[in-house]
């Protein structure tokens, strides 16, 4: 039996030949980049504003992406501070836009809420919806 992914689905992207190596592998830090941006849209619900990565916990790559695949990152919130929070993340490839859904990394994403200035700002009790 596949495993399933865990949280949200928060982006979804096409690897282009421009993100590859010669080989057609998807370069990690494309992948990784693609993490961020999702984390951060849910770290930004939640805080209602502005949020700053400031930390990732160890990543491995399960499998390679590729072109032509879909890039599917899923989000949940683990757990929320004062002023900061941890997402984890998890990055799921669907082979050749209609093929097999597999996962190929996950990560642990920390960030921080900030206000106008820069500063870190409490996170409120509830966040925004994506709708």
């Amino acid at each position: 039996m596949q495993e399933k992914p865990t949280g949200e689905l928060m982006t979804r992207i096409l690897a282009m030949p421009a993100d590859a190596n010669p080989s057609g592998d998807i370069f990690g830090g494309w992948v990784m980049s693609q993490m961020d941006l999702a984390a951060g849209i849910c770290a930004g619900m939640r805080a209602n504003g502005r949020v700053v990565t400031v930390a990732v916990n160890s990543m491995s790559f399960i499998q390679p992406v590729k072109v032509g695949d879909i890039l599917c990152v899923y989000t949940g919130i683990v757990r929320v501070g004062r002023t900061s929070m941890e997402i984890h993340v998890e990055a799921w490839a669907k082979r050749q836009r209609i093929g097999d859904r597999d996962k190929v990394t996950e990560a642990k994403f920390a960030f921080v809420a900030l206000d106008a200035n820069g500063k870190p700002k409490a996170i409120p009790s509830e966040g925004t919806s994506i709708d």
